[in-house]
């Protein structure tokens, strides 16, 4: 989201000279790395090598930023290689204030982004392997199985309603109106299946939450990148972005069975997910209408079919 706000040459000078000083690199070139959606992310070159410099200037999102770090760290030491690897500054910290932001600094991946139905098997083993890790303590969300997502949506809508006219405002209420029905049956689902969840809040694994959007290869490697959302939660989390297929729903059970994980995916679990996830976005969309012009976006999101897929899955459970 970040990188597309423009930086000066005294901003990025800035930025160099402190990465020198607090971890002791000194980058002969920083360019914009365009990776992640929270983070301003930045590519740095140096003798030693490349790294990836994130900035979260996000103030409700820093904690949890700090607190992905700290579960990165742990899962290094036991031998995770796919996650990416923590540059820690000179006096051993995991992360540094930049500015007003939280700084994140790593070893570079050199991959491409890659998701299709093929990468889901190697997607899903990775998880195994960190969810067999899961440990608690971690200063990290869990769930809660709630349905604040449908309620904060719609106090947004209603702020959009009597707020002075913003980019694309306009449009995105026609395309709210048009939606009316649909959003309402949707939010109508959260609540009857957040109340069933919320009956049981056993098997919580460390979740990323977009694996298979943060799915890298490079020279021959498998990766998962930008751990920022780790939360406890039920691997659903993972699973429902596939799970209107049953193909994926049997891999994702079947590679969970020869980790040794003795679970299974739950329907109602799957459907919450599905629902959460469809105000989750929206809700996102809306935090972005100060800066930008999100009437498209929104269009989009509701009329492609990519997340009504999902949502029309869950409305068979």
């Amino acid at each position: 989201m970040y990188c597309d706000i423009p930086r000066d040459r005294e901003y990025i000078d800035s930025l160099k000279d402190f990465i020198a000083e607090t971890y002791g690199i000194r980058a002969t070139a920083v360019t914009p790395a365009k990776r992640g959606y929270y983070g301003e992310t930045w590519k740095l070159q140096a003798a030693g090598g490349a790294y990836f410099a994130k900035l979260d200037y996000l103030l409700h999102h820093q904690a949890r930023f700090q607190g992905s770090l700290s579960v990165m760290d742990y899962l290094c030491v036991q031998g995770i290689d796919f996650i990416g690897r923590i540059v820690k500054t000179r006096d051993g910290q995991l992360c540094s204030a930049f500015r007003s932001g939280v700084l994140g600094l790593f070893a570079w991946i050199d991959g491409e982004n890659v998701e299709t139905d093929e990468t889901k098997t190697p997607e899903y083993r990775l998880l195994c392997r960190i969810y067999s890790l899961t440990k608690p303590g971690f200063p990290i969300p869990s769930a809660d199985f709630s349905a604040q997502a449908a309620s904060r949506f719609y106090e947004s809508w209603d702020k959009l309603k009597s707020a002075p006219k913003t980019r694309g405002g306009d449009a995105i209420l026609s395309v709210f109106e048009q939606h009316k029905d649909r959003i309402a049956h949707c939010a109508s689902r959260l609540s009857h299946f957040a109340s069933i969840c919320r009956k049981d809040t056993g098997d919580f694994y460390f979740t990323h939450g977009d694996a298979g959007g943060n799915f890298f290869i490079g020279q021959g490697k498998h990766y998962i990148v930008d751990w920022d959302e780790v939360m406890y939660a039920p691997m659903e989390r993972d699973a429902w972005v596939m799970c209107c297929h049953a193909w994926a729903r049997e891999l994702f059970d079947n590679t969970l069975r020869e980790h040794g994980i003795a679970y299974k995916l739950r329907p109602e679990r799957l459907a919450f997910y599905c629902y959460h996830m469809f105000f989750f976005y929206l809700d996102e969309f809306m935090e972005c209408l100060p800066f930008w012009d999100m009437s498209e976006r929104v269009q989009g999101y509701l009329e492609d079919g990519w997340i009504e897929e999902r949502t029309l899955f869950a409305d068979t459970i």
